[in-house]
């Protein structure tokens, strides 16, 4: 499985659920699916993703997850980019390159005027539990590596600046305001 396939798919599980915003949902829709699919694609479904997460590792990505959030450990940037994954290969490459764009997106809008958080842990077993599943076994413990980039040091302030994160991120700090 490639990248490509694993975007079609995540496409196709937003497609059978009521609502695609919910990434919980896409989630399981996904592992459905990928659990139809022999092993070996499983097990390379689980490398795409792990790459795709390690594409969004990225400081202004964190800045965001952030502010929508109300603060951001490590765990909960996972979280808030396997929500990102869940909503599909456009939305995905367009906030990696602009998080500020999610101020744009309705689901974001919904969430923020109801104070819900974007997350979605669900999104990182994907694969996981996709195999569990299909096999019955957990997955090989050498099935995926992360190489996660350095972050980037313009980015290396103290997100509770909010005049800062108004600066670098208008419109997302506008949407939330406190």
């Amino acid at each position: 499985m490639n990248t490509q396939q694993l975007w079609h798919m995540i496409e196709e599980a937003r497609s059978q659920v009521p609502d695609p915003t919910q990434g919980d949902a896409v989630a399981a829709r996904v592992t459905e699916l990928l659990a139809l699919r022999p092993a070996s694609e499983i097990v390379a479904a689980e490398q795409v993703f792990w790459d795709l997460m390690a594409d969004s590792y990225r400081a202004p990505l964190w800045a965001a997850a952030y502010i929508t959030n109300g603060g951001c450990s490590d765990d909960g940037f996972d979280y808030f980019r396997g929500w990102l994954i869940t909503q599909g290969s456009q939305t995905f490459e367009r906030v990696v390159a602009d998080p500020d764009a999610l101020a744009d997106l309705p689901a974001v809008r919904a969430f923020a005027a109801a104070g819900i958080d974007i997350d979605c842990e669900a999104a990182l077993v994907i694969a996981w539990d996709a195999h569990q599943t299909a096999t019955g076994e957990e997955p090989p413990s050498n099935s995926f590596t992360i190489r996660y980039p350095a972050l980037d040091p313009e980015w290396n302030f103290n997100f509770d600046d909010r005049d800062e994160l108004a600066r670098r991120l208008p419109r997302l700090t506008a949407l939330y305001r406190p």
